[in-house]
């Protein structure tokens, strides 16, 4: 049996679409922060199971929570903007069936803004996406991930991925992720120096849009790569003003 959770926010957008590309799994467990838009009655549509938490900026919380209603042997995490393809949902059901591996990590390809971004950093993204329930919990508030304990593989097709359908909302989300990230950063006595704070986004856009070749993604490679630096930045100077509260 597999169990598929899905985390939404006013994901009302993209969650249709999630939720049709899971169809064939068991059970559907959505656990929603408070949406006021209309994404509880989406979820409800597809007989999903909703239950409304509460994330209060911790991403893993809201997910160990999830794996604890799930009543699956495997778990399957699909965010509410992402596609599971026929491809990958026919792999992932001969790879429960062979039960020889306790998780497994999914390859991640983005669709911003019209053009499928086959660069960057973003491109390289793989992550833990399935596994046995019980196998391993979720660390970290923000940019969580899953320690899954035992033999792991990486899937073969990638997960389709719909985020930010503009700037805007780009700029909105790392705003608040860098926030988190930061707090996160202090409460584990982590500290900042100037050089850092100044060189770190600059070798993070060099990493981008030159060594992973995000320029050859054009206009959208070139504003990925701006947005992660600024990212990277806003993370550090957060964490620096931290400690200057505190000092």
């Amino acid at each position: 049996m597999i169990s598929v959770i899905i985390l939404t926010h006013n994901s009302a957008r993209t969650l249709d679409a999630a939720l049709q590309s899971v169809s064939w799994c068991d059970e559907r467990i959505i656990i929603d922060d408070l949406s006021d838009d209309d994404t509880v009655h989406i979820a409800r549509k597809h007989d999903a199971v909703c239950i409304q938490r509460p994330m209060q900026g911790d991403f893993s919380a809201q997910r160990n929570f999830g794996i604890e209603q799930a009543k699956g042997d495997w778990i399957l995490f699909v965010d509410a903007d992402e596609i599971i393809t026929t491809q990958l949902a026919a792999e992932i059901k001969q790879a429960v069936r062979q039960n020889v591996i306790d998780g497994y990590y999914v390859k991640r390809r983005d669709t911003m803004w019209g053009r499928t971004i086959s660069y960057g950093e973003t491109n390289a993204v793989r992550l833990m996406r399935l596994a046995r329930k019980g196998a391993g919990k979720w660390e970290r508030p923000v940019h969580e991930v899953w320690n899954v304990h035992g033999y792991t593989q990486t899937l073969k097709h990638p997960v389709l991925h719909y985020p930010h359908p503009d700037v805007r909302s780009f700029l909105s989300s790392i705003n608040e992720y860098s926030s988190t990230n930061a707090e996160y950063l202090y409460e584990r006595n982590v500290r900042v120096s100037w050089i850092e704070l100044i060189l770190y986004p600059v070798m993070k856009f060099l990493q981008n849009y030159l060594f992973r070749q995000g320029w050859r993604d054009g206009t959208a490679g070139m504003v990925i790569a701006l947005i992660m630096s600024f990212h990277s930045f806003l993370t550090r100077a957060k964490l620096w003003l931290l400690w200057q509260k505190g000092a």
